[in-house]
């Protein structure tokens, strides 16, 4: 939202740029701010773009919440995400002095750029559609070609879409609890271009065996089709099975040179190339780029999904060792190990807190966006451990975690800022914390 002055209060306007000059209608009022929409741009900001979307959110009324920053630069954008990281470190975590902020790291690419797609399917009264929630609701709004998607996802999709009207397949009601189709997931190699793509259903019927096949003799790139088994009624996508309808259960890519095996429901950066730049900054924080003091270190990966850090790093280091509570994250993991004949890593089933027995020199944290257990900080910082490197695609949450790790006596000394979302709010960061003498 832009922010503006207006009478003493402070205004909040959807899609405004700094520097715009806006008639607004006020949504909503309280003490001393309003919320509002813009109704005229009279002046426009020097940042201010076209869109090139037929549904970007403020454009179009609020159709659809995925982009945030389709109507600015991505130069503007840039500056937006590095503030978003700074403020966070010096508003939550409390960081007035001391850390350095390094320039954001810029994505590669801007468009077309996501490796993995989730559709919710709903039934209208002109049949099923699949696409993307509206801002801040469950419902759904078709978009026919997705900026943020290879084209061949939107293919994918619309094909799935008439197959399921055509033959008459059920569709999940939310509402009603009822029905079978949930959502199509679709997964792609950067490099490889191999394709997955998985049904998330409350049952398993025949149907979706013969929508598999369908698909895979529609679509050459499409390795193979799942269905995944979600009967809860949930916001959560996905369910605890997931079983192979035709094809291979996986895709193998590329990353940082690393040969890597991906399920459906494996944690995967979506975006590959600047992923690979994150990683390539991690390496230099974990200070990886002495060789002979590299090979005699042991890596601890928290949180390491299917333990794309750690192989990257294992090349430079004596010992990777990595710990995921995803069981199927930790299968594909293996496979990584054994695709790459690496054979000083190794990857356990569990929690994050769950380590034990090991005397690491350098930690890595790379939580979900919802950060790192207290527990866990308490346990890494009772290792003493040199130097830390926290991954997160939150900064709040970054933030408050490298305050709390300050408490066990760790300074927060290099914050870098990684755009690996391009066109919307959410930006990655990478923090490095070294052990006071």
């Amino acid at each position: 939202m832009g922010i503006g002055k207006l009478d003493g209060l402070t205004a909040f306007v959807s899609a405004a740029a700094i520097g715009d000059l806006v008639e607004v209608l006020v949504l909503k009022a309280e003490t001393s701010l309003i919320y509002c929409k813009p109704i005229r741009f009279i002046e426009n900001s020097p940042d201010r773009i076209e869109v090139d979307c037929p549904v970007f959110f403020p454009d179009s009324g609020g159709v659809c919440g995925g982009c945030d920053f389709r109507h600015i630069t991505y130069e503007a954008e840039l500056r937006a995400k590095t503030n978003f990281v700074r403020d966070a470190f010096e508003r939550i975590g409390g960081f007035k002095s001391g850390v350095e902020f390094l320039p954001i790291l810029p994505s590669k690419i801007v468009d077309r750029y996501r490796n993995k797609a989730q559709y919710p399917v709903a039934m209208t009264e002109n049949g099923a559609v699949a696409g993307f929630y509206a801002a801040r609701s469950h419902r759904v709004i078709p978009c026919a070609d997705c900026k943020l998607h290879p084209e061949v996802f939107g293919q994918i999709k619309d094909f799935i879409v008439d197959y399921i009207n055509e033959n008459g397949l059920s569709v999940y009601d939310e509402e009603q609890h009822s029905g079978v189709i949930r959502r199509i997931c679709i997964r792609q190699g950067q490099h490889s271009k191999e394709i997955n793509v998985c049904i998330v259903a409350c049952r398993y019927t025949p149907e979706l065996k013969k929508l598999a096949i369908a698909v895979m003799d529609t679509f050459e790139q499409v390795k193979g089709v799942s269905v995944n088994i979600n009967p809860d009624k949930t916001n959560s996508i996905w369910g605890r099975r997931t079983h192979r309808l035709c094809g291979q259960p996986n895709i193998v890519d590329t990353m940082c040179g690393v040969k890597v095996v991906i399920s459906p429901r494996s944690f995967y950066q979506v975006n590959t190339l600047a992923a690979e730049e994150l990683y390539t900054q991690v390496a230099e924080f974990a200070n990886l780029n002495n060789p002979e003091t590299a090979q005699l270190s042991t890596i601890l990966d928290l949180y390491c999904g299917i333990g794309t850090i750690g192989l990257s790093l294992a090349s430079k280091v004596k010992q990777v060792v990595g710990y995921e509570e995803n069981p199927q994250a930790v299968a594909n993991a293996v496979m990584n190990c054994k695709a790459n004949r690496i054979d000083n890593a190794i990857f356990i089933c569990g929690d994050a807190g769950d380590f034990s027995d090991i005397t690491p020199d350098v930690v890595i944290l790379d939580p979900t966006r919802k950060g790192c257990e207290p527990s866990v900080l308490a346990k890494v910082a009772a290792l003493s451990t040199k130097t830390i490197v926290m991954v997160s695609c939150d900064p709040a949450t970054a933030a408050r975690d490298c305050a709390r790790l300050g408490e066990f006596g760790y300074e927060t000394r290099f914050v870098r800022p990684v755009d690996m979302f391009p066109r919307t709010r959410h930006v990655e960061c990478v923090a490095q914390l070294i052990k006071k003498p």
